[in-house]
């Protein structure tokens, strides 16, 4: 699967960026949100549950649920590619990970270096708005403003975190290699990250078990899990990297 080429580029490498979506979390469990929609989001609908509106009308409901995700991720554990990930992490001049994830997994792992895009899913964070005294009943609320909490994730219509975006352009632009793993190349503007290295000429390896709209693009497509994978892409990167240590 890792041709000469690739194996070569690995071990030349000192800085990479990964790009990790829903795929990585499927083999730990968790569901992607193609295959939630058919489980998790079957009798919801998602403008219900994952909008500022949604949460506004009806802030019961949608804490309930996520309460319900809480502890789905909770009970996973990293898989083989968030483990593969955070060993890279430490073999690496430079490894970051920006994840559209919000089950905190590549920091259950061991990763330091993580821009969450999409938020995570075990913290919280304050809304401006005040809500009828009915609805924010038992919410649970922010201690230092008193305001009402949600979920801290990026819901649709929503910016991502400031900065996040521009951190991971500017480290796309140093690197030496872009990973995207197990994401649809869709979701914006998180797709545009493997692009923006192709067009500063950063080679691009996906890693997914379909098609996608990056597959043509990328130098390297690898049909496969992440799980699978992505460990051996780091294994064939730490042959360099032993033989640095011992030569030392």
């Amino acid at each position: 699967m890792i041709d000469k080429s690739l194996q070569q580029l690995l071990r030349q490498t000192s800085n990479i960026v990964a790009l990790t979506g829903a795929g990585v979390s499927a083999e730990s469990g968790i569901p992607t949100f193609r295959d939630a929609q058919q489980g998790m989001w079957a009798n919801f609908d998602p403008m219900e549950l994952a909008t500022l509106e949604g949460f506004l009308r009806q802030p019961h409901k949608v804490w309930d649920w996520y309460q319900q995700r809480r502890e789905m991720a909770a009970k996973a554990q990293p898989n083989a590619a968030h483990l593969a990930l955070a060993e890279w992490q430490e073999q690496l001049e430079q490894c970051l990970i920006v994840t559209q994830n919000v089950d905190g997994l590549h920091q259950r792992a061991g990763s330091l270096h993580v821009i969450e895009l999409h938020g995570n899913l075990h913290r919280d964070r304050p809304i401006s708005q005040q809500l009828p005294a009915e609805k924010a009943a038992d919410l649970p609320r922010c201690p230092e403003t008193g305001n009402v909490l949600r979920p801290d994730v990026v819901w649709f219509g929503e910016m991502l975190p400031e900065g996040a975006m521009e951190q991971a352009l500017s480290a796309i632009e140093v690197s030496d290699l872009v990973l995207s793993i197990g994401t649809s190349a869709v979701v914006q503007p998180a797709a545009s990250i493997p692009l923006h290295a192709l067009e500063n000429g950063v080679p691009v390896v996906e890693i997914n078990p379909e098609t996608t709209e990056l597959s043509s693009a990328a130098d390297w497509s690898l049909r496969g899990s992440a799980a699978d994978v992505v460990p051996q892409l780091v294994a064939a990167a730490q042959l360099h990297y032993s033989r640095d240590r011992l030569s030392r």
